[in-house]
């Protein structure tokens, strides 16, 4: 089977012995002896190495998936782990375990909401956070002498699984009792050390939660109609609110949302805020096709009473699974619950009563295996063992496991993301997704680490295609990777440095050394997350993974996108990503390019000609030296701006030059429509501010016009000024004149682009601009020409009012 890369007739006998378990003919093993019984068929555990059985025994025919175990199908379905499960951590546990786990939780619980934890439940999910698992390492250090791993707390946050680990590390001593303070033990701090390979303890919990998927209900073939009645859990999260609102803009569906709350009112205002936080509605229409159940997808089922778990197993048509926990820092057993259990609680839901389609959203995590040379929609998944990172091993345990669902008749569809960028439009954003937080720290820092491929697409598209095969009967069933036209190295460099970012090509090691250092040297709250991932041994293998995997492919999400006339995946790319790295900016987690930046592209210009007082003859000798420049690409596609520097030389002014302190130049501003009724239609606006040598400040405006004339040439280099001194109105007026000689060879041929770019993106740049720009003049002088042409062919008899004064 090529989810856990066997030969044959390795997976035969584990198949064997898995077929045993189910039919309860364990003879009174412990789940750990029957596990033994299947390495044993095999000849080794899943990483090759030899694991002691421990000694705790559970009932026959009873599955342990630990103390939160949430499949509860009841007394008569074939599956029940009910609330007695055991919790296994090993050899036989000792008082010192019981006393240092109690001493852990009562330290625990000061880090969390409610305020206390028990010995056997999870840091995490009892409301912990990463800020939160810090103090806590830093507190046990400080208060009972305890010196834990910050990565074996997002290894594993029970506090008997901490217990047990640091005893069997630091040796066994006297458990100390809560509130008391024992001297702390010299000896050598534990350097943390990045796992090569997936922790033993985790591939047994592994296969453990695996054989739960062989215990699930029987169930047929679902109608293959669109869903009319849908459960949807993950609601409140970035993809999921985004797939609520598309599955109410393209069917006709009523949702069933599952929220994390107390009670119903709670839920419905926890699902309005998340909505309204990315910018999407939640209006009367849209909460008349919502039903809000307050519940939890750790949960037996899911939270809900029973009576509402057996209403939804009979009148649910579809089932969507979006809900997981996303902690690139936490181990299998703290994510397990939500990620592993979680979905198999849903297959369950959907092969109950009425048969459904269960849509699972996994992720191209699965193939994070450093090395892996393809990630096509049917390619075989990473090796288990060499995924390091919980939520890769979590990911990876729930698509296989409900893989394994299939053989129950259960329709399962596999819906797999890469990274998940911000909204095209909106420009809403996941703050803690790794993908925001590593194009955030490119712009920021002007570095990348080398990578091969960028596996991602906006939430948009990946929201509307998602939602497309919930709604597409046909497309149930498969595996599709919703990543999109992945990005390369090259591609990302070329989008930065169009946008006037110019960024540093480091390998990753240097990389994330310097990302370190000026995260340290200028902290970013809203990045103190990317830096725990850095800093993690364990996320570190996610990232190097992420970064030199393969392209991944996508040949049946394309199909299908063209079959349903979607809009085709495109490239991630600078356009794709303005809004949100706008929105990146405000937020302060990126940097946009400022006008004081070096000059991304910049060429001068040199005009000539004459002032006056306003009313007189403009015969007073003037002429301007400019220097026109960009700080970005940006610019041009948000503002519409240049930025100006230089002199100007008038004696009507000032007998000395006077400096240009700001300038600015607008391209056709306002779409080129004239300021007042007329046929001018501006192409350029000047707005300079000047200080003159004794100090005095004056302002220059001036406009480029365009007329239904033949001296078209005229019209690009004649420029109508106005001065004046600051805060008064104008004392002069002219105009001056770019020299035609001149033109070419400053505005054209005299075109300089940033050293540090390759000639290549020199030329590029040179090229966008001069596309853009030429585009621009084309539909400025094009405008009074289209408006002379519909007068001369208006053929009414009786003219307009506003025609009779033209």
């Amino acid at each position: 089977m090529r989810e856990v890369n066997e030969d044959a007739s390795a997976y035969a006998g584990q198949r064997a012995t898995a077929e045993t378990i189910e039919r309860g003919d364990g003879g009174g093993l412990s789940v750990d002896a029957l596990l033994a019984k299947v390495r044993t068929a095999t000849g080794s555990t899943p990483n090759g190495a030899d694991v002691a059985t421990p000694a705790a025994v559970v009932p026959d025919a009873v599955l342990d998936v630990g103390p939160h175990a949430v499949l509860d199908v009841g007394p008569h379905a074939v599956l029940d782990v009910g609330p007695h499960a055991v919790l296994d951590v090993g050899p036989d546990v000792g008082p010192d375990v019981e006393g240092l786990a109690a001493a852990i939780a009562a330290v625990a619980g000061r880090h969390l909401p409610e305020g206390h934890l028990s010995p056997d439940a999870d840091f995490f999910d009892a409301g912990g956070t990463s800020v939160g698992a810090v103090e806590l390492v830093a507190t046990l250090e400080d208060e009972l002498g305890i010196e834990i791993a910050l990565d074996d707390v997002f290894a594993d946050a029970r506090p008997t699984c901490l217990a047990h680990r640091w005893l069997s590390t630091a040796g066994t001593r006297p458990a100390p009792a809560p509130g008391v303070l024992p001297a702390p033990a010299s000896r050598t701090p534990r350097a943390p050390a990045p796992y090569s390979t997936a922790r033993p303890e985790d591939l047994e919990q592994i296969l453990e939660d695996l054989a739960v998927a062989d215990r699930l209900p029987w169930t047929g073939d679902p109608e293959p109609v669109p869903p009319r009645r849908i459960l949807l859990t993950g609601a409140t999260g970035f993809l999921g609110s985004h797939m609520l609102l598309d599955l109410l803009r393209h069917s006709d569906a009523h949702v069933h949302c599952l929220v994390r709350a107390a009670d119903e009112e709670a839920a419905v205002a926890r699902l309005g805020e998340a909505l309204k936080s990315y910018e999407l509605p939640w209006s009367s229409e849209v909460r008349r096709r919502v039903t809000v159940l307050p519940g939890d997808i750790r949960r037996p089922h899911l939270g809900l009473s029973d009576e509402l778990w057996t209403t939804l197993t009979q009148e649910l048509d579809s089932v969507v699974g979006v809900a997981a926990a996303v902690d690139f820092l936490r181990g299998y057993q703290s994510l397990r619950q939500s990620n592993v259990i979680g979905s198999l609680t849903l297959a369950e839901l959907a092969a109950t009563g009425r048969p459904k389609p269960l849509h699972h959203i996994s992720s191209i995590a699965v193939f994070n295996e450093v090395g892996i040379t393809a990630m096509g929609e049917d390619d075989p998944l990473a090796h288990v063992d060499r995924l390091v990172a919980g939520y890769d091993q979590t990911k990876w345990a729930a698509e296989v496991a409900l893989r394994r669902a299939r053989d129950h008749g259960l329709i399962v569809t596999a819906l797999r993301p890469g990274g998940i960028g911000g909204h095209t439009r909106t420009g809403a954003y996941n703050p803690q997704d790794l993908s925001s937080g590593l194009i955030s720290a490119f712009g920021r820092f002007r570095t990348v680490p080398a990578f091969n491929h960028l596996n991602a697409a906006p939430v948009d598209w990946v929201s509307r295609v998602a939602v497309a095969v919930v709604c597409e009967p046909d497309a149930w069933g498969y595996d599709y990777n919703l990543t999109g036209v992945p990005n390369t190295l090259d591609d990302v460099v070329r989008d930065m440095a169009l946008g006037g970012m110019h960024v540093r090509v480091q390998d990753w090691d240097e990389w994330r050394t310097h990302a370190l250092a000026r995260l340290d040297a200028e902290p970013v709250p809203e990045l103190d997350f990317l830096a725990r991932v850095l800093r993690s041994p364990t996320a570190l293998k996610l990232c190097e993974a992420t970064l030199k995997g393969p392209a991944a492919a996508a040949e049946r999400t394309a199909a299908l996108v063209e079959a349903l006339g979607l809009r085709p995946a495109a490239r991630y790319d600078a356009q794709a990503q303005l809004r949100t790295f706008e929105r990146l900016a405000e937020d302060g987690l990126a940097r946009l390019p400022h006008k004081d930046d070096q000059p991304y592209l910049w060429f001068s210009e040199t005009t000539e000609g004459g002032v006056g007082p306003v009313g007189a003859p403009a015969d007073t000798p003037c002429s301007m030296a400019l220097t026109l420049s960009l700080a970005s690409m940006y610019q041009l596609v948000k503002e519409r701006r240049v930025d100006v520097t230089g002199e100007l030389a008038c004696a009507a002014v000032h007998p000395e030059p006077l400096v240009v302190e700001r300038g600015d130049v607008w391209i056709r501003p306002e779409e080129g429509i004239p300021q007042r009724h007329g046929m001018r239609h501006r192409l350029l606006s000047y707005r300079l501010t000047l200080r003159d040598a004794d100090g005095g400040r004056w302002w220059l405006e001036g406009h480029k016009y365009a007329r239904a004339r033949r001296d078209v040439w005229r019209q690009t280099r004649a420029l109508t000024v106005e001065i004046g001194r600051e805060g008064a109105p104008a004392a002069l007026a002219g105009e001056l004149v770019v020299p035609a000689d001149t033109y070419l060879r400053d505005q054209i041929d005299g075109i300089k682009v940033d050293p540090r770019l390759t000639s290549q993106e020199k030329r590029a740049a040179k090229l966008t601009w001069l596309a853009w720009f030429g585009l621009e003049m084309g539909r400025g002088l094009l405008g009074p020409f289209a408006r002379a042409a519909a007068d001369l062919l208006d053929l009414r008899r009786t003219p307009t009012p506003s025609e009779h004064h033209r």
